[in-house]
């Protein structure tokens, strides 16, 4: 696909990785539906996507309410006339150990928090999937969904919920490229490993380090490594139905 005057939409494109995603594709020329919660974020976004030389929109949306999805993905074709890509990127944690035990059971998980996570990080990326496939299929002219995934789908500590629904994305966009590949659209997943964003910054100094120091290539990778991955899948026409693990060789 050459990114030049497409439309691609980017879900939790108000800071981090999304924002990265943003401008990478618009300094390719593509124009841009940023799609977040935070008015504020994505007014950021949006500036550093017509700085990048670009033109854009913001969208206010829950991903994991239905009626809101069909609404803003209804806008999206409307606003731009076609939609030929998208990036399920938002996502949201809520760790803690399944059991937590010390000298007896002292926690679980609450359902709550398995819920939140699952609405989001898998719910939302179906709903976004689905209502992107259908602008795709009736322009008629194609298209690539990349799902954000996480190299915690193998499994992590801590993360029941996390690890299941990324695991859950990533099988949904192997099962979207069999799927969609008749109407011409491709579907992949990228596996990030651990980032430098927002979310990591808030962690303790020690346990950065030590997540640091288990990484081969002994540093955190940056939000354009990601955003490079997304522009590689978006542009390479025969690349459909993987996930691409970004991860500096952690998991070998």
């Amino acid at each position: 696909m050459n990114l030049q005057d497409k439309v691609i939409a980017i879900t939790g494109a108000g800071q981090g990785l999304g924002r990265a995603m943003a401008v990478m594709l618009a300094s390719k020329g593509a124009k841009i539906a940023v799609i977040d919660l935070n008015q504020d974020h994505m007014n950021e976004t949006l500036a550093q996507v017509e700085a990048a030389g670009s033109k854009g929109r913001t969208y206010a949306c829950n991903v994991a309410d239905e009626a809101q999805v069909e609404a803003t993905f209804a806008s999206i074709g409307k606003d731009f006339g076609a939609l030929h890509g998208l990036v399920n990127n938002a996502g949201i944690t809520r760790d803690g150990l399944m059991v937590k035990v010390k000298d007896g059971v002292v926690s679980k998980m609450s359902l709550a928090n398995w819920q939140m996570v699952m609405d989001v990080n898998l719910t939302g990326v179906f709903l976004c999937g689905r209502e992107a496939a259908i602008q795709m299929i009736n322009s008629g002219e194609g298209g690539c969904i990349i799902n954000i995934s996480s190299i915690s789908r193998a499994g992590n500590v801590g993360q029941s919920n996390y690890s299941a629904a990324k695991a859950g994305v990533a099988a949904m966009a192997t099962t979207w490229a069999k799927e969609l590949a008749r109407y011409n659209i491709r579907a992949n997943a990228i596996a990030p490993g651990f980032i430098a964003t927002e979310m990591t910054s808030a962690m303790p100094p020690e346990v950065l380090d030590k997540i640091v120091a288990g990484i081969p290539l002994k540093r955190m990778g940056m939000p354009e490594n990601i955003a490079q991955t997304v522009a590689f899948l978006m542009e390479n026409d025969y690349m459909s139905g993987r996930v691409v693990e970004v991860d500096g060789a952690l998991r070998i």
